[in-house]
This record gives C-alpha cells, sequence and structure tokens, in this order.
C-alpha cells in the first residue's frame, strides 16, 4: 500500500467522526468506481420517482434507468 495513503489512514484516526464518515463514503464511491458499479443514492432513487410522478420520464424510462444501476 502506497505510504502516503498509510500515513493518511493513520492521521484519520483523530479526525471528528463526521469527517471520517465523508472519508469512507468518498472511498467506497472510488471503489464502486473501479468495479464498474454505481449505487444509487436514495436521493438519486427519490429523483427518478418524481421524475416519473411528474412525467417528465415515462414510467419505462425510469424502469430503463434503474435497470442500469443497483439499489442499496
Amino acid at each position: 500500500m502506497n505510504k502516503v495513503l498509510i500515513d493518511l489512514l493513520k492521521r484519520a484516526e483523530t479526525w471528528p467522526a463526521s469527517v471520517q464518515d465523508e472519508l469512507v463514503e468518498f472511498a467506497t464511491e472510488l471503489e464502486r468506481n473501479l468495479s464498474g458499479e454505481y449505487v444509487l443514492s436514495p436521493e438519486e432513487i427519490a429523483a427518478l420517482d418524481a421524475a416519473e410522478r411528474s412525467g417528465i420520464a415515462s414510467p419505462a424510462e425510469v424502469e430503463a434507468a434503474f435497470a442500469r444501476f443497483t439499489r442499496e
């Protein structure tokens, strides 16, 4: 493992829990990008649902969008 990364993770142990949580979210997103998998956030799911309800997107278009992604 990269020494800079190891040092950063050691320092992160002293960070506030909320900042550590942000780092975990960011690193998890990076890892998903490496795997080619994308997981929709609750906000993104709500936005797709709202688009369907508002008529901006048809049910088929929303279903096609959901089919491209993994839900948490």
